[in-house]
């Protein structure tokens, strides 16, 4: 398929931050066309670019990634200019004060940052950006510096039929027999990472929140039946965040849209949350895997990372750290505090784990991983409140974003405005803290412990069976008695615990209502006894594709007489959105020598089939994975494999060509 498209009328107010002092441009206005949906070139034929001269200079410059550009006019007066094939130069006398219009055509192949899914198979089609970093001047002749503040309207044209989603609000649709333009307005500047495109076919809802945001919710037309589970609490945690930030939502609407083999979980674009279709999930799903948190990230970073944006990745965790927390605290919200210090919990260990295995590193290390980022952003600012006072971290963040808003920010933008609103000096935190490599595990197990007699009560009872004068089963016995909360029991059946848990007390587990009591079980029991096969049995009627996958796996290998009947009872389960379940049944058949079913050839098919292009890549990782196990991978399974190489989802590239290495 050829990828090429033309864009047809773009203009640019803009701020670029490497010519700060000499040019400040504000706006970009751009139509696009693609021409794999051949749509008449012709219709659409401008590109304008106003900006203001702040101090003399003979040259401006976009960047601007394989570009090719036609019709350059400065003031509607053909113009010297450079292409260099990263950047548009444009020369010129500029004086300083003086306001200037460029009008050009371009057009542009992009090899990132904007992706053609399903074109070149039977699979849905869709064309979706993602130019985190900075790649968006590889589809956008824009400016590749988080510190560019600009004001982006995305106009586009594609055929009946398909949606168009972009940053802002939607002004206008402008229909004709064959293609419509979709035309979107944003009223404030943002950093040019953050402007999105889809273009696929959806249907949406849309509800307001408290203060009458329109909220708008796109699902595929097939998965009208899991748009309640996918996007539950939305609305809810929108007016939860607007509440607790104590700033108005910055932006004219929020829309969020699935789309399929996204590089990650969800990305923040400004208005327009684009996320991975793996999270659209049925009733069942919704107990293991659900979009909750990551709608609530993706939420809280419309204030920190949009409205406010670190001016370099120093200060990253005013971004990810930020959204980190205040999606955990949304999630408070809706389950419970017990829920929250879990949470923090599970932070808390892995990075511990972090630490232990030498990677623990100073907050404001540009180079510090994920975790570190997200998970001890989190914690920093759990202990910061704890330590200023609820009232006075709240008034620092809203101060701090206030004052900041459509601008970019330090660490130190942030910590002054809490030491206003506290009157506490955070020197002595912040180096602790922020700059200084150690990990304080100690000091979050010890404010876990002070806030959540749950976790206060796993603590004491783990010292217990560790150090207990009384017999083993005794103290096992005394552990599950006093474990109140699901977390807690489900921590004694975990896979350090588990092998100390006699089976009375296993067979509780399974006989109570718990479901992740029992999930953890079957998770972690992978030897089971002959006298729990018929409770173990049971978990294959629990509401849980984790519980169910585990389940059926472990039974099918403890009990190869009954393999037969639990292929039987497990037939018509999907699982998850990457098939887990029926992919595992699949393989399972295919080994199953005495199973019964004479459609070998077929299951043997199916598994294969799901290595094509024309799934998505969790359900072909997971077919490839287990036709390698087996060894069944045949000529059009290694092809697909090959092909996986090549996938612009980088993890799942990896995959493919670490295991075409070991084979």
């Amino acid at each position: 398929m050829n990828r090429i498209f033309l864009i047809l009328c773009f203009c640019v107010n803009l701020l670029i931050a490497q010519q700060t002092k000499f040019v400040d441009f504000k706006k970009i206005e751009t139509v696009l066309a693609f021409n794999q949906m051949k749509v008449d070139s012709t219709v659409f034929n401008s590109y304008e670019i106003k900006f203001d001269i702040l101090k003399q200079t003979d040259s401006i410059y976009l960047d601007a990634i394989g570009m090719k550009f036609l019709n350059v006019a400065l003031n509607e007066v053909s113009v010297k200019y450079k292409n260099d094939g990263k950047k548009l130069v444009i020369y010129n006398d500029f004086k300083a004060s003086a306001s200037h219009t460029l009008n050009f055509l371009f057009f542009a192949s992009p090899k990132k940052a904007m992706y053609f899914i399903g074109w070149d198979n039977d699979s849905r089609n869709q064309i979706w950006t993602q130019g985190q970093g900075k790649n968006t001047s590889h589809w956008l002749p824009s400016i590749d510096d988080m510190n560019d503040k600009i004001e982006f309207d995305i106009s586009c044209v594609a055929p009946k039929g398909y949606q168009v989603i972009s940053n802002g609000k939607m002004v206008s649709k402008r229909e004709t027999s064959i293609h419509n333009l979709w035309e979107f307005d944003m009223e404030n500047p943002m950093s040019s990472y953050l402007v999105a495109l889809v273009v696929g076919n959806y249907d949406k809802k849309v509800t307001f929140s408290k203060r009458g945001i329109p909220l708008e919710m796109y699902y595929y037309p097939e998965d009208s039946l899991k748009f309640e589970p996918t996007y539950r609490y939305s609305k809810r945690m929108f007016d939860f965040l607007e509440e607790e930030i104590g700033v108005p939502y910055p932006w004219q609407n929020y829309k969020q849209v699935p789309v399929k083999d996204f590089l990650y979980a969800g990305m923040e674009n400004t208005s327009t949350t684009i996320f991975a279709d793996s999270f659209v999930t049925d009733s069942i799903a919704f107990v293991d895997k659900n979009y909750v948190n990551v709608n609530a990230h993706e939420l809280a970073h419309q204030w920190f990372g949009d409205l406010v944006t670190e001016t370099s990745g120093t200060h990253h965790w005013l971004q990810e750290g930020f959204a980190t927390y205040y999606a955990l605290l949304a999630e408070r919200d809706i389950f419970g505090d017990d829920y929250y210090y879990w949470r923090l919990y599970e932070y808390a260990q892995e990075l511990l784990e972090q630490d232990k295995a030498g990677g623990s590193t100073s907050l404001l290390n540009p180079k510090s991983s994920s975790t570190t980022f997200y998970k001890k952003g989190t914690w920093v600012l759990h202990i910061l409140r704890e330590k200023v006072g609820d009232g006075a971290f709240k008034k620092g963040v809203k101060n701090y974003l206030l004052k900041h808003q459509f601008k970019n920010v330090e660490t130190e933008n942030f910590i002054i405005e809490v030491e206003k609103a506290s009157g506490v000096d955070l020197s002595e935190f912040v180096k602790t803290w922020l700059e200084d490599e150690k990990y304080l595990y100690e000091d979050c197990i010890s404010s876990l412990k002070q806030n959540s007699k749950e976790i206060s009560r796993m603590f004491a009872l783990d010292q217990e069976l560790m150090f207990s004068s009384h017999s083993l089963e005794y103290s096992v016995d005394r552990y599950w008695g006093k474990a109140i909360g699901s977390k807690v029991k489900a921590h004694l059946f975990s896979r350090d615990e588990i092998n100390i848990v006699h089976d009375s007390i296993i067979r509780k587990g399974l006989n109570s209502n718990d479901l992740k009591v029992r999930q953890a079980i079957a998770q972690n029991l992978t030897k089971i006894p002959s006298e729990l096969k018929s409770e173990y049995e049971s978990l294959l009627n629990d509401k849980s594709y984790i519980t169910i996958e585990a389940a059926l796996f472990n039974l099918w290998k403890n009990f190869p007489q009954d393999r037969q009947k639990y292929l039987d009872k497990t037939k018509n389960i999907q699982g998850f959105s990457d098939k887990n379940v029926r992919t595992l049944w699949l393989a399972l058949n295919l080994v199953s020598p005495d199973f019964e079913d004479k459609n070998i050839r077929n299951i043997y098919k199916e598994l294969t089939d799901y290595t094509s292009p024309k799934y998505g890549f969790e359900i072909r990782q997971n077919a490839f994975q287990y036709l390698n196990q087996i060894q069944a991978c045949n000529d059009g399974c290694k092809e697909n494999l090959k092909q996986a190489t090549k996938h612009h989802n980088w993890r799942f590239s990896k995959f493919a060509k670490e295991l075409i290495k070991a084979n």
